[in-house]
Order: C-alpha cells, then structure tokens, then sequence
C-alpha cells in the first residue's frame, strides 16, 4: 500500500509538472506577459486615512461606492485583485492595478469614493509578479456563491 501512494503521488508531481510547462503563447500575449510569464503592476496599500469626523451614514455611503467603484475597476480590467489587511492597522487593504504607471493608477485610485472621503489614504509601488494574475477575476466568479455588494 505504501509503495502504491507513492506511486500515485509521484505520478501526481509528474502530471503537475509537465501542465505547468506547457507554453501558451496565445494566452501570454493576451496577458501582456515577457519571456518569463510575468509583467508589471501598480500596488495600492490603502492606509487609514485622517477624516475621523465622517458620520456612519456617509461612511456607509463611502463604503457601498467603494464596493461598486472596485466592481467596475475589476470589469474593465484595471483593478487585477483586492482584499482587506487582517489585524494590521494603519495598513487597511490592497489593490492590484493593471499598468505599470503610478500616475494611471493614482488616477484610478482617486476615483475610489472611500479615497475622496478621507476614510483612507494609499501609497503607491510599482511590483513585478506573474502575468496569470488577471485571470484571478474570471475564476474568482465560478468560486463565490454570494456577492459582496
């Protein structure tokens, strides 16, 4: 029994390893990816920001933008992921933006009506990851039973 798992698992590694060098040219062109299957983004780390007088109406107000703002970067393919921070306060959540420009994803980012309030603030980074990361959308929809807004 023993040496049939791992048979099995070594046979798994195998077929994991020869999908993962499969090469897509195809789908690295449309992803924009180099040589090496990654490209540039823009990261968004949204920080707290200074407006404490906010009221809870037009916080939630803020908030339900924030979440229809994301929804729509997301649909025209500017916005790749976002998330919350846990337990990591003054450092709120992140975006992920399709460019390599600081200046196209400040524009972005102003729009984010959370931003206009005060509610948060951001810094900007450029970062190099895997081109695959704009395909996190498309699957991300067939996992989520509920939407968030």
């Amino acid at each position: 029994m023993k040496y049939l798992l791992a048979f099995v698992l070594c046979s798994l590694s195998f077929i994991t390893f020869a999908h993962e060098s499969e090469f897509d040219s195809e789908l690295a062109e449309k992803l924009q990816a180099d040589a090496y299957g990654m490209k540039q983004y823009v990261l968004v780390v949204l920080l707290t920001g200074g407006n404490t007088d906010i009221s809870e109406e037009e916080k939630k107000k803020a908030f339900a933008g924030h979440f229809s703002n994301m929804k729509a970067l997301a649909e025209q393919q500017k916005l790749v992921v976002a998330g919350p921070f846990i337990e990591s306060a003054p450092k709120r959540g992140l975006f992920i933006f399709n460019t390599d420009s600081i200046e196209e994803a400040q524009q972005w980012v102003n729009t984010d009506p959370a931003v206009k309030a005060g509610i948060f603030t951001y810094e900007l980074n450029k970062i190099y990851s895997s081109a695959a990361l704009m395909l996190v959308n498309d699957h991300h929809a067939t996992l989520a039973e509920k939407n968030m807004d």
